[in-house]
């Protein structure tokens, strides 16, 4: 995409907004919101919202951004829709690129915007079928994602796979940073994978919070070179008060925090606003604001 069309379409998403592309026009109550991604029905202003299949055909909020998990196998909020395999399935980077490329115009012709996918947490993790025997096969599934308009989200960093359990029963998941595995993000990274997400796993090499919460481990991301978003994974599942957690995530590097409730969502959006007036989310802000530039509908 030319430096051009990206002035044009930073132009029309944030003239929607009221906002410059650097989003200073942004009030700090909008610019709190940007970073929220919320379950339906969303708060006022909120910058994404996440769909799940019971959600698929109610009502949206225009100027967000729409997300979904469409996997494959056990994991698909559009179950009619690509893709017709488990992730566990595929034997070769071409069955996986062409997957990911009918996954997208499918959902971009139901009006998703982001696959939260491709799992890339290593095959001997907790998710069974979720997981690429490869991560080169799940970094072609979003590069066939990428070459029908449709964002991907690289998951879940920095790796699930020497867990015992997934981070979505709300339980204490403990777990080991290994180099094999962050060599998948790596690849991921290099091929130009535009978000990244968060899990809530505790390592010891980051200390005794959870990596969504960790500025270690925001730290770790951004040093392999990723200038994208990273978003948290629901960060429901913790059982924390959600203004404390959206703003402790926010600060530990998140770009975006995920609330399946709204009204969870909503207190995160008022605790954020005294970071906004600030300026502490501005960094944040930026990066949303290029990310919806590229792949709002």
């Amino acid at each position: 995409m030319s430096v051009a069309v990206l002035a044009v379409l930073m132009a029309v998403v944030t003239g929607a907004l009221g906002a410059t592309s650097s989003g200073a026009d942004l009030t700090p109550r909008q610019k709190a919101a940007l970073l929220v991604v919320s379950g339906l029905p969303a708060p006022r202003g909120v910058g994404g919202v996440i769909l799940f299949a019971s959600d698929t055909t109610r009502p949206r909020p225009a100027q967000a951004l729409v997300y979904t998990d469409q996997e494959g196998g056990t994991v698909k909020r559009f179950p009619a829709l690509p893709p017709y395999r488990a992730a566990a399935e595929y034997r070769t980077s071409t069955q996986a690129r062409t997957a990911g490329r009918k996954t997208g115009i499918a959902l971009r012709r139901v009006g998703v915007d982001v696959d939260l996918a491709p799992v890339l947490d290593s095959p001997d993790g907790p998710l069974g079928s979720r997981h690429f025997a490869r991560a080169a096969f799940g970094v072609a599934f979003a590069r066939g994602l990428r070459s029908a308009g449709e964002g991907s989200c690289a998951k879940h960093f920095p790796g699930l796979g020497s867990t015992s359990i997934t981070t979505d029963s709300g339980r204490p998941v403990r777990g080991v940073v290994r180099a094999s595995e962050l060599a998948g993000f790596r690849l991921a990274i290099r091929s130009g994978v535009p978000c990244v997400m968060m899990n809530h796993a505790i390592y010891r090499r980051f200390g005794a919070r959870p990596a969504s919460l960790s500025p270690k481990a925001y730290r770790l991301l951004r040093d392999t070179g990723f200038r994208g978003v990273v978003i948290t994974d629901a960060l429901g599942v913790l059982g924390r008060d959600p203004a404390k957690v959206a703003r402790d995530a926010v600060t530990a590097g998140a770009d975006l925090v995920l609330f399946s409730e709204p009204a969870s969502a909503r207190r995160a959006i008022d605790a954020l606003v005294p970071l906004a007036r600030r300026g502490a989310l501005d960094v944040h802000v930026s990066r949303a604001l290029r990310f919806r530039a590229v792949y709002g509908s």
